[in-house]
């Protein structure tokens, strides 16, 4: 069974400069990734002053809702609370999602994080896979926290055989948490799998002292930082891409990545 997914933060449906509505052009976008589950991070869940000074451009929809329509279902991670409004994490799923938990993973009141995570239903398959979209801090001790904490969160959520698919804004440019997820969690990154024959050629590529490194994301317009990603167990990868160009520069500050997984 061949799955498609994508990451994208979405930089809550506004421009970088001057909060410009993006979220229209955003959904015609993600529909170009003909994904069965797209992982959002930084989703304007609401924004009570966006709506009243942009109202003509701005959907009476939560951004989650509005970007899943009437082809995904989709959960919802309340992450950062303020007065006019909060956002968070999101999942828009085609196969059907049979349960969602956020955990609040923030490592200080100034930072909110959390993680999203879904159980959907494989529709070829008796199979239940967990997704979980993350979205790390800023600051290395604080993400090593949150990495340690998505690993007893996976543990004690998904069963030890079950497929997983770990996917979001890492922002871990220094590749520093890899090794920590693929040791604590048993999981590959897509471009490790798609260009190295999974962790075996992986294995072999460092002990050559020259490990594969995830896919630069950031910013969009001229990617230099590796900071999205997706893990996966239980799956191979048949294909991974980031989506560069004009377009996905003027939308966001971050490029998406799309991958075709097959379920094992």
């Amino acid at each position: 069974m061949k799955i498609r997914i994508a990451t994208y933060n979405i930089h809550k449906g506004v421009s970088s400069i001057g909060s410009r509505p993006r979220i229209h052009a955003l959904k015609q976008a993600i529909g170009l990734f003909e994904a069965d589950v797209v992982f959002l991070q930084e989703v304007q869940g609401r924004h009570d002053l966006h709506a009243t000074r942009h109202a003509a451009r701005w959907p009476e929809l939560s951004q989650q809702e509005f970007l899943a329509g009437d082809s995904h279902q989709t959960a919802y991670g309340m992450n950062a609370v303020y007065d006019h409004g909060h956002h968070g994490n999101a999942l828009l799923s085609k196969l059907p999602i049979l349960s969602s938990r956020n955990q609040d993973v923030s490592d200080h009141a100034y930072e909110a994080r959390g993680i999203l995570h879904c159980v959907v239903r494989a529709a070829e398959s008796d199979k239940d896979i967990h997704c979980y979209v993350v979205h790390l801090g800023l600051f290395a001790g604080g993400r090593r926290r949150q990495a340690e904490a998505l690993i007893e969160a996976v543990k004690a959520s998904a069963p030890p055989d079950a497929p997983v698919i770990i996917a979001g804004d890492f922002n871990d440019w220094g590749n520093r948490l890899g090794e920590v997820f693929g040791t604590g969690l048993g999981v590959t990154e897509v471009f490790e799998e798609q260009d190295h024959g999974g962790r075996l050629g992986n294995m072999l590529r460092r002990l050559r002292g020259s490990p594969q490194q995830p896919a630069r994301t950031f910013p969009a317009a001229m990617p230099c930082l590796r900071l999205d990603r997706i893990y996966v167990r239980g799956f191979k990868v048949a294909s991974a891409k980031v989506m560069h160009g004009a377009l996905w520069g003027r939308l966001s500050d971050h490029a998406p990545i799309v991958a075709e997984l097959i379920l094992q």
